[in-house]
């Protein structure tokens, strides 16, 4: 017989002070990996304890979700029955389908950040005589030849400048060579904290990292010396960020969503203060995605509000005489601006999402509606080939897919009138929220420029969670807060298409215009605003 287990109580509070006693015995390593093995167990615990965790969400988390895509998914399901063999065929990948792989070389066209060096020819220059035929003459041909060479150098570089000293032997005097102009006044050069705070924010290198890095290659850096030069960064370009928040206010559509976050001093203070049972104890970073025109707009929120809140915030600085706004996002009451007038869209993708989990269980039923959604995403990605207007795109869906989610409308009531499926088995409840949700998830049959899913802002989403894995948590709030600062700007810059380390240098070197015309100071028009002022940068 196996042994009886005995339950032991405990809370978080108590386990941290098992984990500071046992620091003396346990390497750095030892400790950091032993402490993220007891959040993950706090972080597990909450999720259990929440009634809309199923198991096969859990086994996500832990294992990783397979693919979504509608090859992959309809290739894992069984044999399909007589009534949808036909279906079947059609759901092959056609040679149309299958994209060559590329082969992953870069140009030299690609190096838009290397340095670049013309060559001139070492005896011939436009206008000479061919020195082959000698009778036809030389000029410049329409593409040069390139030579690519990557080295490789410490993110952080550094020069040291050794001042000669010489000293009067008899007055005791100390006369120092100048220093050069390049030296500067400052230790660490406004390029220092770009490049930092798009390591850490922007590819989720964490400071200690960094910091070894840095140290290997004779050139130390310490974690707390990157985060005071981020910090005063984040102050310098702190005007850009607030503007950027009102500038996505004025968007015609809005993407929000959430993940989990941690902030450690916010977690101790709701635990101590943790005697309400209604008292909210999780803590999230937002995703918010603003479309202005063709114009993506990138924000980011984090602390223990939810994205309908922080959507709320947001909204506040909108013009009050600007029309609703189209919101996307999942079924989530918590994503809403309750206090806001809104357009509400439903993202395609999550309902979808509920059959693809149970498509294993129920084959047949789940395959007409994967093949349905594959039919409609091939309608959508048809008006983005042809770049269609919002309107033209409408007139589209309405004539080519609206025929689609009517027939699917259709059979999803027939599956419960019908009594086809159980009501409240895994496959009933993606029916029932399918229906529940109808009117939102259609709404880019009804409203110019809606979107269908809320893929846009999981994806920004990702860039979080990245900077959450590898650096684990945030340690106060004011922490977070530059992240998010730093974050929203460079991933804005991503979606803009402009460089966010020449970026967030610019801002540097011209602080005092950020601070008078954050308007003119965006990741879409400050080169525009320099070369148009012709504002030079200021000395180091």
């Amino acid at each position: 017989m196996k042994p009886d287990k005995r339950r032991i109580d405990l809370n978080m509070n108590e386990l941290e002070t098992i984990l500071e006693q046992a620091r003396a015995s346990l390497s750095e390593d030892a400790f950091t990996k032993l402490k993220a093995a007891v959040e993950t167990l706090e972080y597990l615990t909450d999720l259990i304890g929440d009634k809309e965790t199923s198991i096969r969400h859990l086994r996500n988390l832990i294992f990783g979700s397979s693919t979504e895509k509608s090859s992959s998914v309809l290739q894992s399901l069984p044999v399909a029955s007589e009534k949808t063999t036909a279906s079947v065929d059609a759901s092959a990948p056609t040679q149309e389908d299958q994209k060559p792989k590329g082969h992953g070389r870069n140009g030299a066209k690609n190096y838009t950040g290397a340095k670049k060096i013309k060559v001139r020819h070492e005896s011939l220059k436009p206008g000479d005589v061919c020195p082959d035929c000698r009778k036809g003459k030389v000029y410049h041909g329409k593409i040069p030849a390139y030579i690519v060479r990557l080295v490789g150098s410490a993110p952080i570089g550094a020069t040291v400048w050794e001042l000669e000293n010489l000293r009067c032997n008899l007055c005791l005097k100390v006369f120092t060579a100048r220093a050069p102009e390049e030296a500067g006044t400052k230790k660490y050069d406004e390029t220092a904290g770009s490049m930092i705070a798009l390591l850490k924010y922007g590819s989720g290198f964490p400071f200690n990292r960094l910091e070894r890095l840095q140290r290997s290659m004779g050139i130390p850096l310490p974690s707390a010396t990157q985060w005071e030069i981020v910090r005063e960064v984040a102050g310098i370009v702190e005007p850009a960020y607030q503007e950027l928040i009102r500038e996505a206010a004025q968007g015609e559509v809005l993407h929000n969503d959430d993940t989990t976050a941690k902030i450690l001093d916010l977690m101790k203070a709701i635990r101590d203060a943790k005697t309400d049972p209604k008292t909210r104890t999780g803590i999230f970073t937002s995703g918010i995605v603003s479309i202005h025109g063709c114009r993506e707009i990138a924000l980011f929120f984090t602390g223990g509000k939810h994205a309908g809140e922080n959507l709320r915030d947001v909204l506040a600085k909108r013009d009050a005489e600007l029309q609703p706004p189209i919101q996307m996002c999942d079924g989530l009451s918590r994503n809403l601006p309750k206090e806001f007038e809104v357009i509400l869209a439903g993202c395609n993708i999550h309902a979808r999402r509920n059959f693809v989990d149970v498509a294993a269980d129920f084959p047949d039923e789940c395959r007409y509606v994967i093949e349905t959604f594959r039919d409609v995403y091939k309608n959508e990605a048809f008006t983005k080939d042809q770049g269609m207007t919002p309107e033209e795109r409408l007139a589209f869906h309405k004539t080519e897919t609206g025929p689609l989610m009517e027939k699917y409308n259709q059979w999803l009531h027939a599956q419960l009138n019908e009594k086809k499926v159980e009501p409240n088995s895994a496959l009933g409840d993606a029916i029932k929220y399918t229906i529940k949700h109808w009117n939102p998830l259609t709404l880019f049959l009804r409203v110019a420029g809606a979107p269908l899913d809320n893929n846009v802002c999981e994806r920004i989403l990702k860039k979080a969670i990245l900077h959450r894995k590898a650096s684990l948590f945030y340690k106060t709030e004011n922490g977070a807060h530059v992240g998010d600062l730093f974050m929203s700007l460079i991933h804005t810059c991503e979606l803009c298409k402009a460089d966010p380390f020449d970026y967030l240098n610019e801002l540097q070197h011209h602080a005092k215009e950020v601070a008078a015309n954050p308007q003119n100071w965006l990741p879409w028009n400050y080169r525009e605003n320099l070369q148009q002022n012709a504002l030079p940068n200021p000395p180091p």
